[in-house]
């Protein structure tokens, strides 16, 4: 198979491509490296993939790309997720999320790619779900300007699918964790707390830690979009763990595992457009894809501990 990868050099997609190369696809990135890093991709370059350096908001640009790649199935993961600064600019972040993605799909559409498998977000469109863990029937309630653009862009791929007979599918996400995530960022709480332990720094937690997410492994991520790329099933499928842990368990584990003496958190007043808790029901994974989570929180945290520990002598 030809797969194009837009936001190939992210932490999620990046970890898409070695496993597309391990089975022997052709890969083209596309990608802006604004939060992406070539470093991701120094492994799948040397193993033959591409990196075509262009943002998704660039239409004619991407359609050059997208017809020279003549892809089978794009994979599409290039996003803003900052919630805060998608609260603080809704219009920007509606340009990459919306626009971005409507270009994408356009690209597919016109140079004949069978296959979109669209990486979504479970948590920021259900909001404070009155149904835990939530299906993907659950009212959309989003929180943020982030939440609403990605289901935005959810809608434009059932329009392509009705208008052109695009085949799509839309995998909305847990929290995703594990190796090449960025713990400088303020999108991934594990990553920042393991970059903490590293740093010898107590870990900062906003509001009073209580709150909980579906922490779903990455490994397990890419298995879900491998699964969902042969498969011809369409619309929305959660993918996640079906269940809760609280940011204070996060800290905990991480200091156990990592025998840290004092990992006592701080606390910061809670931010605008976080929900209080959050957990998907993964049973449509399950049914229509065949898959389900095969790492467990304790075990996905010990192995992105470990993939944060400094190499000695370095």
């Amino acid at each position: 198979m030809r797969a194009l990868v837009t936001g190939g050099a992210g932490f999620i997609g990046s970890n898409l491509v070695d496993a597309l190369l391990a089975r022997g696809d052709q890969v083209t990135v596309v990608d802006n490296l604004s939060t992406g890093r070539e470093a991701n991709l120094e492994g799948a370059l040397a193993a033959g993939a591409e990196l075509r350096v262009l943002d998704i908001r660039e239409g004619d640009r991407l359609a050059e790309v997208v017809a020279a790649a003549a892809p089978d199935a794009v994979f599409h993961l290039a996003a803003q997720i900052d919630v805060r600064e998608s609260v603080a600019n809704p219009a920007w972040d509606a340009t990459i999320n919306v626009v971005g993605t409507i270009n994408v799909l356009d690209a597919a559409r016109q140079h004949g790619v069978a296959r979109v498998v669209n990486s979504s977000t479970g948590g920021a469109i259900y909001g404070d779900a009155e149904t835990l863990p939530s299906p993907e029937t659950q009212t959309p309630l989003p929180e943020a300007a982030y939440g609403q653009s990605k289901l935005s862009a959810e809608g434009y791929l059932g329009l392509y699918e009705r208008l052109f007979g695009l085949s799509s599918v839309t995998l909305r996400y847990g929290n995703v964790y594990g190796p090449r995530q960025d713990p400088l960022g303020e999108a991934g709480v594990i990553a920042i707390f393991c970059g903490a332990l590293a740093a010898g720094r107590r870990p900062t937690i906003f509001g009073d830690g209580r709150q909980t997410r579906d922490y779903v492994y990455v490994g397990d991520v890419v298995a879900a979009n491998l699964a969902a790329v042969s498969r011809e099933v369409s619309g929305a499928i959660n993918i996640g763990t079906s269940r809760e842990t609280s940011v204070l368990e996060l800290a905990e584990a991480l200091a156990e595992f990592a025998g840290a003496a004092d990992f006592t958190p701080e606390f910061a007043p809670p931010r605008l457009g976080e929900v209080a808790r959050s957990c998907l029901d993964v049973s449509r994974a399950k049914e229509l894809l065949g898959w389900e989570p095969a790492v467990d929180i304790r075990t996905g945290l010990r192995m992105t501990l470990d993939a944060n520990r400094p190499t000695p002598g370095l």
